[in-house]
């Protein structure tokens, strides 16, 4: 259930959550439970206002506000293409937290460490409803942070032993590599490999900036579980067509998805996909929703302000309770 946070005191200055209190305070296997209880618990991802998307000169301003069992906030986050040849990094932001009642400010906490956080735990959830049970190989497609997130978040619910990392870059993809196998400690196999490599995974994962499918969906077993998590506009998308076509699609919010999900808008469009096949995560957590097998699935995620809501105030919570 999610505790509000406390209001705070006029008179002192915001506490700011960087990207390490973020860590400290809410590992990710608690922030699995944490929106998988959010929706048992009877959140609806359908009642949230959409995020609103402002071009600006140098890329994009998103606002990203939310209300959930009492508590507020919104997430300020800007997209600027042209960081990367500066040396910046090319998404930033920041989480305003306010007090449900007072509407008062509480917190300021890292926006990009929360998106890293709550993106790779929301999709856990779905793999956790989704994949089989004892799914051990993953490919992942990606060698920013939402990919190392994820790595991290699926060895929480599946027991998975070999990872292939398939980049763009061969050195910047070895240099993920060389990251994620230190950190997934002994008993984790993690290489470099091709998009081929579908045809052998459990569980596939998409986290890129990719316009277009990255993968052959031909390629993809009936067992198989597909996470694209890389885009929320309606003109780009990661997965083809023809697999939407054969796979049990789950969507965070079938309106929002309808809107904001190109894998999904562009297979309905293609004649590939009937929207009202489109199962939400809260019907399929809640058991309203039963996947069948013989076909592959996909969790398809935009991301949501209640995800971040959620996961926000627990970590201002968290360091409430223990001082620190």
């Amino acid at each position: 259930m999610l505790r509000r946070p406390s209001p705070g005191s006029a008179q002192t200055a915001l506490p700011w959550f960087g990207a390490a209190d973020v860590a400290r305070l809410l590992p990710m296997a608690a922030a699995i439970d944490a929106l998988e209880g959010a929706l048992l618990d009877g959140l609806d991802p359908s009642a949230g206002p959409p995020r609103s998307v402002i071009d600006t000169r140098s890329g994009q301003l998103l606002l990203m506000p939310s209300e959930v069992a009492g508590a507020v906030g919104v997430k300020i986050v800007t997209s600027a293409p042209g960081n990367t040849d500066r040396g910046l990094l090319r998404i930033q932001g920041i989480y305003l937290l306010i007090d449900g009642d007072t509407l008062a400010p509480v917190a300021l906490i890292d926006g990009i460490a929360l998106t890293s956080l709550r993106t790779p735990a929301m999709s856990a959830v779905a793999v956790k409803h989704l994949a089989a049970p004892l799914a051990s190989r993953l490919v992942v497609f990606g060698c920013g942070p939402q990919a190392a997130g994820h790595i991290e978040a699926l060895r929480a619910v599946r027991p998975v032993t070999d990872v292939v990392v398939v980049g763009r870059d061969p050195e910047r993809t070895a240099r993920f590599v060389a990251d994620a196998a230190s950190l997934s400690g002994a008993g984790v196999r993690v290489v470099a490999g091709p998009p081929e490599a579908v045809a052998d995974a459990d569980v596939v994962v998409c986290a890129t900036t990719a316009a277009d499918s990255v993968l052959d969906g031909r390629l993809v077993r009936e067992t198989a579980c597909v996470v694209a998590v890389g885009s929320h506009e309606p003109h780009r998308r990661e997965l083809p067509a023809d697999l939407m076509g054969r796979a049990t699609v789950v969507v965070e919010d079938v309106p929002t998805a309808l809107r904001e999900a190109g894998d999904v808008v562009q297979a309905v469009a293609e004649g590939a996909l009937d929207d009202s096949a489109l199962v939400s995560i809260a019907d399929l957590v809640n058991g309203r929703a039963v996947v069948s097998e013989g076909a592959p699935t996909v969790f398809k995620s935009v991301g949501m302000a209640w995800q971040d809501l959620v996961t926000a105030s627990i970590v201002r919570c968290r360091r409430d309770e223990t001082g620190s």
